[in-house]
């Protein structure tokens, strides 16, 4: 059985991701950091509860990882770098503690997770790493600087990792999200939502769902690197 790692497992396209890899048989550890419930509750459902294992982690804190990792089995299959953090802010009202506050969960985070399960995968000459950035790392987005800068830092190492690790047979993929119906989306008004809605080519959110079946087809897609995969609907192409 393969075994997966998916940050941010406990809601939204981490927890759609979760789903989609477990009723493919894979054994799934999903990371949580404050919304646990999700996860337990769906273990219970499970005929082999032993398939996902929660975890709870603390993304900012170096420490913390380390002894996610300990708690896992090695080497892993394939990494889903997914938790992350979002904020709506003019530029200059972004204070020094905003930006390092999203680059450490957005980008420093995705670092340190792909750097641990690094040595694994070159040793079995196997593996994939997927990692969720955003549209607005493509295309960046007013108000989310320094959001769309980590989003934008993940294509880098994305597309620079994926040439380091392709010798090992070990494949690095990015999913670019479009607006998704995800609570990322409270923030903003219903009258927005609608505005939004009326830009994107297909005419409605995106489903967490359709982020997870992306997951799933790099997953096992296995000629794929080194990609960024837009997910969103036609917006801005």
């Amino acid at each position: 059985m393969k075994s997966i790692l998916i940050t941010g497992g406990s809601r939204g396209i981490g927890y759609a991701i979760t789903n989609i890899f477990l009723a493919n048989g894979y054994r799934v550890y999903a990371t949580y950091n404050r919304t646990k419930d999700s996860l337990f509750e769906l273990q219970r459902t499970l005929n082999n509860p032993d398939k996902l294992i929660p975890l709870q982690v603390e993304l900012s804190n170096k420490s913390d990882i380390d002894r996610l990792f300990s708690k896992i089995d090695q080497p892993l299959d394939i990494l889903i770098n997914n938790a992350s953090i979002s904020e709506n802010k003019l530029f200059d009202e972004i204070t020094e503690l905003d930006w390092d506050q999203i680059n450490t969960i957005n980008l420093k985070a995705y670092f340190l997770l792909a750097q641990k399960v690094y040595p694994g995968m070159v040793k079995q000459k196997s593996g994939c790493i997927i990692n969720i950035s955003s549209i607005w790392g493509v295309t960046g987005a007013a108000c989310e600087v320094h959001y769309s800068t980590t989003k934008a830092g993940i294509i880098g190492l994305t597309k620079a990792l994926a040439k380091e690790l392709a010798p090992s047979n070990v494949r690095v993929n990015a999913i670019a999200p479009g607006a998704i119906d995800t609570d990322m989306l409270n923030e903003y008004s219903t009258v927005e939502i609608e505005e939004l809605i009326q830009e994107i080519p297909l005419l409605r959110l995106g489903r967490p769902e359709e982020i997870a079946q992306t997951a799933l087809f790099l997953a096992e897609q296995e000629y794929i690197t080194g990609e960024v995969i837009n997910v969103n609907g036609g917006l801005w192409i």
